[in-house]
């Protein structure tokens, strides 16, 4: 069982202005350790987030769950149905993770926030094992914080193993009307995307599918959203 270390911050707000945690958000530090630490220990960096988790699997907590760490308060052009118009940071509890957008977690980083995760849903019953109440960055300010925490984050997996389910094998994006949704999606999934046209090798081989906006002729399972972020949301929810 991971141990959680306290290391502090002067960066935050005590309380939470009255509400409490209803999401979690995801981070990339975009640095290393110890930078990244002692930048969000730096009352100039005016950013901090509750927890941080490096690269060799260990948490450093630097504000209290009960507390308001300064982690995602700006949002810009947000796409998040729990956003109420509020800062984001008076019910969300952020967690860092050390590296760049397209480092990837290590397997040590990865087993530590699926435990922290899991701790935390059975701590607060509103965060719900959903893709709006585990969000990254990126849902809160789309315009500034576009890779954060990149598209290698292993959403899939956390989802899977915070649900008790086998991650889907041999899975493939089948592109048939929006390629800017399926490109989403395979890097939100990683997996393979591949176009209409050149679909037909790839399936006979492949098992799984997730069909972007097209229809079911073919019995694939599609989901089609007014946007491309809205498509593939639907389709890791």
């Amino acid at each position: 069982m991971p141990q959680i270390e306290w290391v502090g911050t002067p960066n935050f707000r005590s309380g939470r202005n009255g509400r409490k945690p209803l999401a979690i958000v995801d981070h990339i530090t975009a640095g290393y350790y110890p930078g990244c630490l002692s930048w969000m220990q730096n009352p100039q960096s005016q950013g901090s987030a509750h927890y941080l988790i490096l690269k060799d699997g260990r948490i450093l907590q630097m504000v209290k769950d009960e507390g308001t760490s300064w982690h995602a308060g700006i949002a810009n052009r947000p796409n998040w149905s729990l956003y109420d118009g509020s800062n984001p940071n008076y019910y969300t509890i952020g967690i860092e993770h050390e590296g760049m957008p397209g480092d990837g977690l290590s397997e040590a980083q990865y087993q530590s926030t699926l435990w922290l995760h899991r701790e935390l849903l059975a701590k607060y019953p509103a965060i719900k094992t959903d893709s709006d109440h585990i969000i990254g960055h990126y849902r809160i300010d789309s315009i500034n914080r576009p890779n954060c925490p990149g598209a290698k984050f292993p959403w899939a997996k956390l989802f899977a193993d915070l649900k008790g389910e086998e991650e889907v094998d041999n899975l493939v994006i089948y592109a048939d009307g929006d390629i800017g949704a399926a490109i989403v999606l395979s890097q939100k999934l990683g997996c393979p995307m591949v176009h209409k046209g050149s679909a037909g090798k790839y399936q006979a081989a492949k098992k799984h599918w997730l069909g972007v906006q097209g229809d079911n002729d073919s019995g694939n399972v599609y989901y089609a959203g007014d946007n491309r972020t809205d498509t593939a949301r639907k389709a890791l929810e």
